[in-house]
């Protein structure tokens, strides 16, 4: 089997600047894997501000950078023709049916976050059908969705309540798509969400695939990290076990300088070793310094604030007790997030069986 791996030349560029490494995939190819590496532009230059110009660069993925998946694509059949080709895309892309269909490739979609959140956008369609699409009822429960419990119309993502919004639009028009694919992968696994596996095997084969980067061999390492990472073992190495709370939004979300302050806020309050990796572009407006004043020297030694690391290494680390990230944001929104930002982090913070974490 070979495989050719597509990055976007702007995502490449990061990994390489952050890894010193031109190929992720050298390692790999070393130890006997036929895995071929390319790049393919969205049409912006490399110094082009894609985080901060987020609406002007998801129309463009959205209208332009299709004609070049098609082009390499082409190239790429054309070049072995005899050989069972398999497309496999992110499911957030809304281009991958066409282009399969028209060169008669296997369409697999890959889901990267949990199949709980995959069924809720898969069906959408029920939610528009009872009147809960875009309805921001605090007090009605959804408990219809297949594969997926009782919840509160306010817990759904943040994006299903901006159908305008560039990022919501996608969505809606991807997990279309999804539902023309031949098969999905998941990456999560079949024991911690057979129920919505089950439910979502009904319309077409999902398949748990993950967790896809629990653990490798060294011999394939794959370098992987958008950024450069900081070393915060010594830190991490200082306090006791289960005491950090571990506060990361992740690659990709951004959120407002408000948020930002009110989880600051939350963090004074709660007296909490905790790790906040705050990366550029943190906000949608772009700022660099987003944390409050004063709020590095008033927490000391107890908050490590970062721009970024290692994230499977911190949440290995035996001091990390609670993870704190996007979805916390994301779901409920910005408003949800704010009026419950005193309590976010109580005194004595409770895992979600009601253990006592870390003796908080």
């Amino acid at each position: 089997m070979t495989i050719t791996f597509v990055h976007l030349e702007s995502v490449h560029h990061k990994l390489s600047k952050a890894s010193h490494k031109a190929d992720p995939f050298s390692d790999a190819r070393e130890s006997g894997l036929d895995i071929r590496y390319a790049t393919i532009s969205d049409a912006f230059p490399l110094d082009h501000d894609r985080d901060l110009h987020r609406e002007k660069y998801w129309t463009t993925l959205l209208q332009i950078f299709p004609s070049y998946v098609d082009e390499f694509v082409r190239k790429l059949i054309r070049s072995d023709p005899q050989s069972l080709h398999f497309l496999v895309a992110d499911t957030v892309y809304v281009w991958p049916t066409a282009i399969a269909r028209k060169y008669n490739l296997i369409n697999v979609s890959f889901f990267t976050s949990p199949a709980h959140v995959f069924s809720l956008l898969y069906h959408l369609d029920l939610l528009k059908e009872r009147g809960h699409f875009l309805r921001k009822d605090d007090a009605v429960d959804i408990d219809y969705v297949p594969g997926v419990g009782s919840m509160r119309i306010r817990d759904l993502m943040a994006s299903l309540s901006k159908r305008s919004d560039i990022t919501g639009n996608t969505l809606f028009k991807a997990f279309e798509e999804v539902k023309k694919a031949d098969f999905i992968l998941h990456n999560t696994v079949e024991e911690l969400e057979s129920d919505t596996l089950s439910a979502l095997n009904k319309y077409q084969p999902n398949y748990a695939v993950g967790p896809i980067n629990l653990s490798e061999a060294s011999s394939v390492a794959v370098s992987r990290s958008l950024h450069a990472e900081v070393d915060i073992t010594k830190w991490l190495g200082s306090k006791p076990a289960g005491s950090v709370l571990y506060v990361s939004f992740g690659s990709v979300v951004q959120t407002s300088k408000e948020v930002i302050g009110e989880i600051a806020h939350g963090l004074r309050l709660s007296e909490v070793n905790f790790i906040w990796v705050a990366r550029a572009h943190l906000t949608s407006s772009g700022d660099s310094n987003v944390l409050p004043d004063g709020f590095v020297e008033e927490v000391g030694d107890r908050g490590l604030i970062v721009p970024w690391c290692d994230q499977i290494s911190v949440l290995s680390n035996p001091a990390v007790g609670v993870f704190f990230d996007a979805l916390w944001v994301e779901f409920g929104g910005r408003e949800h997030v704010v009026r419950r930002s005193d309590d976010l982090f109580p005194s004595d913070l409770r895992s979600a069986d009601g253990q006592e974490v870390g003796g908080w």
